[in-house]
């Protein structure tokens, strides 16, 4: 199965980011980041965009902070 095919629940997704799950849901209504809905309607999310969204934070997370220190 390819990594965009693999899904992950807002816990898996809020444990990566270290924030609560509620963060990750706003995420998805703000459009920082697409959710699938099972057919029990609960969200999950594409594991490729989560990586590619960990990774954006990181570079920004890491801007932000070597902006600070300057």
């Amino acid at each position: 199965m390819s990594d965009s095919q693999v899904l992950m629940t807002p816990a898996e997704v809020a444990a990566l980011f270290r924030v609560d799950p509620k963060t990750v849901t706003r995420w998805a209504e703000a459009g920082k980041l697409s959710a699938v809905r099972t057919l029990g309607g609960h969200r999950r999310y594409r594991h490729d965009e989560v990586q590619n969204l960990l990774v954006a934070s990181s570079i920004s997370g890491a801007a932000s902070y070597v902006g600070e220190s300057s």
